[in-house]
C-alpha cells in the first residue's frame, strides 16, 4: 500500500516517455491509474506490464476529451508533440494543432476533474510543461507558445483551487530522453544543415551544465513526489529539472 493508493490518476500521453515513466511511478506508488494515448499498440504493450486502466484518445479531438471520465484525484497533462519550423513557413493548422493538444485538452481536462476533486477537498495537478516554458528557442513557435500558455493556466488553477485543497504545479525538464527528442534531432539537424551528434552537443545541450539528457523516470519521481502529502503546500509553481538550463 502506497502513498497514493485509494487515488485515482489521469496521465496522458502515457504509452511511452515521461508519460509511461509516470504511469509506472504512480501505479508503484498506489494510485489506480487511467492511461490515456492515441496509440492503442503502445497502450496495449503498457498494459501488458503495468496495471493500469487504457484510454485510446486522440487529444486533439476536444469533443472527445469533453466525453471522458475525469472522476479523478490525480491529472497528469503530459501528452505533447514538435514541429519545427522558421515562423514564416510555419504550417498554421499545425500551430492550432499543437495548442490543442497541448494546451487546449488540458485545460479541458481539468475543466472535467475539478468538481470531483473540490467535492473532496483534494486534488493534483502536475502538467508537464518544458524548460521551453520559461525561455524560448527558435523554430519552436507553436510548442513554446502552448507551453507558456501552459505554465499560465497551471497558475490561475492553482490560486482558484488552493481553498479546496487542489495543487497545480508545472514540472519543467530540459530535453528528456525520448522518441520525441529524437525526431527533434533530426528535424534540427535537417533545418540547420549539420549531423545529429552536433545538434545534440552544440544546439541542445549547449545552455545546459549537466551535459546530457534527462531520464524519463527522473521526471516521473517529481510528478510523484508533487502528488504526495509532502507537496501539500508546493502549488502555482514551476519545478525545473534542467540541468542548470536556466541557471545563467
Amino acid at each position: 500500500m502506497g502513498e497514493l493508493a485509494g487515488r485515482r490518476a489521469f496521465v496522458t500521453g502515457a504509452a511511452g516517455g515521461i508519460g509511461r515513466a509516470c504511469a509506472e511511478r504512480l501505479a508503484a506508488a498506489g494510485a489506480a491509474v487511467v492511461a490515456v494515448d492515441r496509440d492503442a499498440d503502445a497502450l496495449a504493450a503498457l498494459t501488458g506490464e503495468v496495471e493500469v486502466e487504457p484510454v485510446v484518445v486522440d487529444l486533439a479531438d476536444l469533443d472527445a476529451v469533453d466525453r471522458l471520465d475525469l472522476a479523478v484525484d490525480i491529472v497528469v497533462n503530459n501528452a505533447g508533440l514538435q514541429h519545427v519550423a522558421p515562423v514564416e513557413e510555419f504550417p498554421p493548422e499545425r500551430f492550432s494543432h499543437l495548442l490543442r493538444v497541448m494546451l487546449e485538452a488540458p485545460f479541458r481536462i481539468v475543466r472535467g476533474a475539478l468538481p470531483h476533486m473540490y467535492g473532496q477537498g483534494w486534488g493534483r495537478i502536475v502538467n508537464i510543461s518544458s524548460v521551453h516554458g520559461l525561455v524560448a528557442s527558435p523554430y519552436k513557435s507553436a510548442y513554446v507558445a502552448a507551453k507558456h500558455g501552459l505554465e499560465g493556466l497551471s497558475k490561475v488553477i492553482a490560486l482558484e483551487g488552493a481553498e479546496h485543497g487542489v495543487t497545480s504545479n508545472c514540472v519543467n525538464p530540459s530535453y528528456v530522453n525520448t522518441p520525441l527528442v529524437a525526431n527533434q534531432v533530426d528535424a534540427q539537424a535537417k533545418t540547420l544543415g549539420i549531423d545529429a551528434d552536433r545538434v545534440l552537443d552544440e544546439v541542445m545541450l549547449s545552455p545546459a551544465a549537466v551535459k546530457r539528457l534527462i531520464e524519463p523516470h527522473e521526471v516521473a519521481d517529481l510528478v510523484t513526489f508533487l502528488c504526495g502529502n509532502s507537496a501539500a503546500a508546493i502549488t502555482g509553481s514551476s519545478m525545473k529539472i534542467d540541468g542548470g538550463w536556466t541557471a545563467r
